[in-house]
């Protein structure tokens, strides 16, 4: 285009099509140019209908007015709202500093949109039909709205920075050649990343992004069934709450709640998952989350920090779920949300509150260990049991470190593993201190009855008590203590031999009692 010699004075330049002189007329006069027909069916960017001349304007007319538009009419601010336009040609914006509002609404691209390093204030893309969106390091100082757009070969906002809130709610966003959906790694947004209902196939990548409120992907579907991930975000930064739940389909969006009889969407993940290393100011949300991953993907959370985890999806049935290393507050769950023994890995994973919704009995919560350790493993077991302990469960903290024994019994040699057996038999470990009490009296009983028919010789026969029975089993009975009976009799064949059963029992029991008080006392 020729450069006219009466452009920032305002005077129309010949060179523009009257599609496009209608454009710079509404642009100096900050006014809406709708070129909509009415009928929805051809007014469809996304549709197959052809848009002729009358509502074609080129690329480099709408660049033009952008970085070097005519001045506003007296009273007016200059701004660009198109609606119903097609874009012919790549509009390149790159490195620019574009001043003027932009929106586009309802418009078709015929090639890319072209706006690495360039400088905006705000920048809305509605409902546009758009090859691929190239912002590698943008900067706006208010909003990139790109709602309902349609991008069939990706969008690229690596580095970028937005001053306040991303929307790309009901996107529909294709891969690029490198197999990427989005790429926004290194990305910073002042505000909200509002990403609901969105339509992403291919890799979403979110690596140490830092997102200044909240990230929502409610009901939004991430697809990428082939490759690991379909949301790739180690090294998240979100200053509170990362939404992976359901939004209600043709309701409003936002976290809205859904008025009754609204279709309910949940997120759905085709793909595997990974938040690593990931930091989440408030929660990390999981609410009726779908899953769908291959043997090879993963769902991981490992090293992830937040104060709430709300592990609350659906079950996936295959794939892996890592939390080695997370470190949560408070763990919201559900029982049926966990997967299968094998597919759990939550070594050193911390957390100091558990709130069960629904029923979640603790023989499920010691499955629900038992399927993060393949191996055994004592820390899993130790950490449920002191939260237990902590929110004044200490019956279900003792069964919870029974089972770490009886676990750990199963690595042990042969002849460890039968004294195991017994301790386990007798007084669970001293973790039930109240058998040791109930097999003293039985013993202590038997014992009294067998000796009553001894009558064995005084070992002096000068100076001796009184033969007693039961004094004398429980003399034998006791460790340590001394009542006076046993080293005053002599006991030969049998009789011998039952004393020396009833002493090492009486010892197997006062240790295992003793070990068990010593580990409670140590947790206490």
């Amino acid at each position: 285009m020729a450069e006219g010699a009466g452009v920032h004075s305002g005077d129309l330049s010949d060179d523009l099509t009257a599609t496009e002189a209608g454009m710079w007329q509404a642009f100096r006069n900050g006014s809406v140019y709708d070129l909509r027909s009415g009928d929805t069916v051809m007014d469809d960017p996304h549709g197959g209908h052809p848009w002729g001349p009358e509502r074609t304007v080129r690329a480099r007319v709408v660049c033009w007015l952008l970085l070097d538009g005519p001045p506003a009419l007296a009273g007016r601010v200059s701004s660009l709202k198109l609606h119903g336009l097609r874009i012919t040609g790549a509009l390149d914006l790159a490195g620019g500093a574009v001043l003027p509002y932009m929106e586009l609404n309802g418009c078709r691209f015929d090639q890319e949109v072209l706006l690495p390093e360039a400088h905006f204030t705000t920048v809305r893309l509605v409902d546009c039909a758009v090859p691929r969106l190239e912002a590698a390091r943008v900067r706006t100082e208010g909003d990139l709205h790109l709602p309902r757009c349609r991008f069939t070969g990706g969008i690229r906002l690596t580095d970028a920075h937005i001053g306040t809130d991303l929307l790309l709610n009901q996107a529909v966003v294709h891969r690029d050649r490198a197999g990427r959906s989005i790429a926004a790694d290194g990305m910073t947004v002042g505000q909200d990343l509002q990403a609901e209902l969105l339509e992403s196939y291919g890799e979403f990548s979110l690596r140490s992004a830092k997102i200044g409120v909240s990230l929502s992907l409610r009901g939004a579907r991430l697809a990428n069934p082939r490759e690991r991930f379909a949301l790739n975000a180690p090294q998240l930064t979100v200053e509170r709450t990362l939404y992976l739940t359901p939004a209600g389909v043709g309701g409003p969006l936002s976290g809205v709640t859904p008025a009754h009889g609204t279709r309910i969407q949940p997120f759905e993940c085709r793909g595997g998952l990974r938040l690593d290393d990931g930091r989440f100011g408030d929660a990390v949300d999981l609410e009726r989350a779908r899953f769908t991953l291959t043997d090879e993907q993963v769902l991981s959370l490992r090293r992830v920090q937040t104060p709430e985890l709300r592990f609350l999806g659906e079950r996936p049935p295959r794939g892996q779920v890592l939390l080695s290393g997370a470190r949560v507050v408070t763990l919201v769950d559900r029982a049926s949300s966990w997967p299968a023994p094998g597919s759990l890995h939550m070594g050193g994973f911390a957390y100091e509150n558990l709130v069960p919704r629904g029923p979640f009995p603790l023989t499920e919560r010691l499955n629900w260990v038992a399927a993060a350790t393949a191996e055994y493993n004592p820390e899993p077991y130790e950490r449920l049991a002191t939260v237990l302990r902590e929110a004044g469960e200490d019956v279900d903290a003792r069964e919870v470190l029974l089972a770490k024994q009886r676990r750990r019994r199963e690595t042990l040699p042969l002849a460890a593993k039968l004294v195991g057996y017994l301790q386990d038999w007798t007084v669970a470990y001293g973790y039930r201190p109240g058998r040791a009490a109930v097999w003293m009296a039985v013993l202590w009983a038997a014992g009294s009855l067998a000796f009553a028919r001894a009558g064995p010789p005084p070992a002096d026969p000068g100076r001796h008590p009184e033969w007693n029975p039961a004094l004398f089993a429980l003399d034998l009975l006791l460790p340590v203590v001394d009542l006076g009976q046993a080293g005053e009799w002599q006991l030969r064949g049998g009789w011998q031999w039952l004393a020396a059963a009833l002493i090492l029992l009486g010892w197997t029991l006062a240790t295992t009692v003793a070990a068990g008080a010593t580990r409670l006392l140590r947790r206490s």
